[in-house]
C-alpha cells in the first residue's frame, strides 16, 4: 500500500512538473512550435549577447545557426534557449572521410559547450541535394560519422542529428498526393531516410510559399500563399481541401516519404519566410506581404495543430530569418527575409519587440487569444489528470 501511495504521489508531482513551460526533457530538440534561423552574413547586426536579449524578449526559444560559432555558443550559455548548430557543406567531405575528424568536430563544437549551452541538434549540411552532386554521395557517411561521434560521447539522448532539404528534392508537389522524390535524388535519399528512421530523426524541409508563388504567379493565388481567405485547392486523390500553400507543401513531403517507405517520419520545417524587398521580377517581395505571411504563420503555429494529412503531428517551423543579411549573395530578396533590421528595430510589426525600444507594440489581440487558448487547452489536460490522481491518492 505504501509503495502504491508513493507511486501516485510521484506521478502527480511529475505531471505538475511537466506542465511548467520552462521545463523540458533532455531529448526534446524543439520546444513548442515556433523557432527562428539566426544567420550572420552581415557585419552590422547585433552582437550574440544582444541577440540573446532580443530572443528572450520575443520569447523565441528554438534557434538554428548555420555553423558552430564560438561567440554565439558562449553567448547562449545559461540562457535555456534550444540551439541547433550546423556543420557546413564545406566540411562534409572531411567528416565523411574520417571518423576521427567527426569526433574532433563534435568534441570542440558541441561537447565542450554542454550542458550550459543547450545544443539540442546538429544539422549536417544544408540543402545538399539542391547543390553540386559531388556532395550527394558523402552526405550519408558524414551523417553517420557525426552520429557515431555523438553516441561515443554519450550525447545521443541529448543531441539530434538531421539535415535540411529544399523542395528541389521532389519531382512534383502539385497536387500534394502526387509527390515523389526526384529519380536522381532517390538512390541517395532512401538510405539517408532509413538511417534517420533508425535513430529517430525527422525529415527537415525548407518550405517557401514565397518562392513557389514567384515561380508561377499567373496560376497561384497570392492569398493562398499568404494564409489569407481564398478558394484554396482540392486534392481529389486524398479528398483533402487546402486553404494555404504551406500545409500543402508539407503534406506533399509526407506523401513522398510514404511513397519511399517512411510513412511514420515526422516533417519539421527548418526554414520558411517571406522577403520584404526584392528585384523588379520579385514584385511579391513587399513589406505588406512579408508582414501578412509571418503574422499569419505565427497564428497558424500557435494553434499547435497538424496538417490535413497528418493532423496528429503539430506543425513546427523555424522562421527565416532573424535579421536582414546584406552580405548574402543572390537576388535582393535573399538579403531581406529578416524579421529585424540590422540595428535591432523590427522590419514590420507581427508582435515582436524591437531590441532597444521601450515602447514596443504588444501582440495583436487575435494572436494573444489563440496563444491563450492553446496554453489553456494543454493546462486543462494536465490538471484533469492531476485531479484524477489526487482522487486515487485519497483512496489509499
Amino acid at each position: 500500500m505504501r509503495r502504491s501511495r508513493h507511486f501516485v504521489q510521484c506521478l502527480y508531482l511529475l505531471l505538475l512538473w511537466s506542465n511548467d513551460p520552462i521545463v523540458a526533457l533532455a531529448t526534446e530538440a524543439f520546444i513548442g512550435t515556433y523557432g527562428i534561423n539566426y544567420g550572420r552574413l552581415a557585419d552590422n547586426i547585433p552582437s550574440p549577447d544582444e541577440v540573446v536579449t532580443l530572443l528572450r524578449a520575443a520569447k523565441i526559444r528554438n534557434v538554428r545557426i548555420y555553423d558552430a560559432n564560438q561567440s554565439v555558443l558562449k553567448a547562449f550559455s545559461g540562457t535555456g534557449l534550444n540551439l541547433v548548430v550546423g556543420l557546413p557543406n564545406g566540411n562534409l567531405k572531411d567528416v565523411n572521410a574520417s571518423e576521427d575528424h567527426a569526433l574532433d568536430w563534435v568534441k570542440e563544437n558541441v561537447q565542450s559547450f554542454l550542458p550550459d549551452t543547450r545544443i539540442r541538434g546538429i544539422a549536417v549540411g544544408n540543402e545538399v541535394f539542391a547543390g553540386s552532386n559531388e556532395l550527394w554521395s558523402v552526405l550519408l557517411g558524414a551523417v553517420k560519422n557525426v552520429y557515431n561521434a555523438v553516441k561515443k560521447l554519450q550525447l545521443d539522448d541529448v543531441v539530434q542529428i538531421t539535415t535540411a532539404h529544399s523542395s528541389a528534392v521532389f519531382a512534383n508537389s502539385y497536387p500534394p498526393s502526387s509527390c515523389k522524390f526526384n529519380d536522381d535524388v532517390d538512390p541517395y535519399m532512401k538510405p539517408l531516410l532509413a538511417f534517420f528512421q533508425e535513430i529517430g530523426s525527422p525529415f527537415c524541409l525548407n518550405a517557401y510559399p514565397f518562392l513557389a508563388y514567384l515561380s508561377d504567379p499567373g496560376n497561384i493565388d497570392i492569398n493562398y500563399a499568404l494564409f489569407q481567405k481564398t478558394q484554396g485547392i482540392y486534392d481529389e486523390k486524398n479528398d483533402i481541401h487546402y486553404d494555404n500553400m504551406l500545409d500543402a507543401i508539407i503534406d506533399a513531403a509526407y506523401v513522398a516519404l510514404e511513397d519511399a517507405g517512411f510513412k511514420k517520419m515526422e516533417v519539421i520545417v527548418t526554414e520558411t519566410g517571406w522577403a520584404s524587398k526584392g528585384d523588379s521580377n520579385e514584385a511579391a517581395a513587399t513589406v505588406d506581404n512579408a508582414r501578412t505571411y509571418n503574422y499569419n504563420l505565427r497564428k497558424r503555429l500557435a494553434l499547435r495543430k497538424g496538417t490535413p494529412l497528418r493532423p496528429k503531428y503539430a506543425l513546427k517551423a523555424y522562421i527565416f530569418a532573424l535579421f536582414n543579411e546584406y552580405q548574402k549573395p543572390g537576388p535582393t530578396s535573399e538579403r531581406n527575409y529578416g524579421l529585424y533590421k540590422p540595428d535591432g528595430s523590427i522590419s514590420y510589426n507581427i508582435g515582436f519587440p524591437a531590441l532597444k525600444s521601450s515602447s514596443a507594440t504588444s501582440l495583436p489581440v487575435s494572436l494573444k487569444v489563440i496563444q491563450a487558448r492553446a496554453f489553456f487547452g494543454s493546462n486543462v489536460i494536465v490538471h484533469v489528470a492531476s485531479t484524477v490522481i489526487l482522487i486515487l491518492f485519497s483512496r489509499f
